[in-house]
């Protein structure tokens, strides 16, 4: 992986911070991308200090001027982004009865369309070079639904549907578009749940425990690598075997 270029949306913390740490480790050059320009310089400087190459860009996916600038800042930088990670997510849960518009239409913009913004974004550059990997971090929940969340489901499920359709539309091109469905990973999102509701979800994973983020980023590295060249359109469950 040496060389190319890395951008990974939602990088301040988290997974996404995780995803471009690995990716740098294995040689690529990252732009990391998301709301928080404090955290995204901490990232930078980890990442330089360990030797590598890293450049953090303002990015808001709900923007599509946001979204413009950040990658058009990017290619300046290194070239055209050759590998993206679309990890950038909110969650507005609540039943669906009570779900506000607002917090439907919200998270369907950041976690789906934005994805699909930062997609065209890079889209060109990839068909031009003949190369690329276009990574989306979707969720167990898309494949299994979950009570509390229609709005984080759809949106998440919706991922999956996106990956398959451009997987077909691009292959041709040499680029493959595949997902991750992470299970339950220590996140911010996670250190929320009581210790009840943590002993109850462990107790549904086989191998009883919540995974850390570096299982993810483990994934998606391999999914960038020329390794994974022929595979596309598939979602790599990583969730403890919670759900098969």
């Amino acid at each position: 992986m040496k060389g190319r270029v890395a951008f990974v949306t939602g990088a301040s913390q988290g997974i996404g911070r995780e995803c471009a740490l690995s990716l740098a480790r294995a040689g690529a050059r990252v732009v990391v991308g998301a709301r928080s320009a404090e955290k995204l310089s901490e990232l930078v400087s980890d990442i330089q200090s360990a030797g590598g190459e890293a450049l953090a860009v303002a990015l808001d996916v709900t923007s599509a001027e946001s979204v413009k600038n950040a990658f058009a800042e990017a290619e300046k930088a290194f070239g055209p982004v050759e590998i993206l990670v679309n990890n950038a997510g909110i969650t507005k849960d609540g039943l669906s009865m009570r779900m506000s518009p607002e917090a439907w239409s919200e998270v369907l913009d950041t976690n789906l369309t934005g994805a699909f913004r930062c997609i065209q974004a890079v889209m060109r550059g990839m068909m031009k070079q003949r190369w690329g990997r276009i990574i989306n971090i979707s969720s167990v929940v898309g494949l299994s639904g979950n009570p509390g969340q229609a709005n984080y489901v759809s949106s998440k499920a919706g991922l999956i549907g996106l990956t398959k359709s451009l997987s077909q539309e691009l292959g041709s091109r040499n680029i493959t578009v595949n997902a991750v469905a992470p299970g339950f990973i220590e996140t911010a999102m996670t250190q929320a749940l009581t210790e009840d509701a943590r002993a109850a979800i462990t107790s549904k994973i086989p191998l009883g425990k919540i995974g850390a983020p570096s299982d993810i980023a483990h994934a998606v590295c391999f999914l960038a690598a020329d390794e994974a060249g022929y595979i596309t359109g598939h979602t790599l469950s990583v969730n403890g075997g919670m759900y098969a």
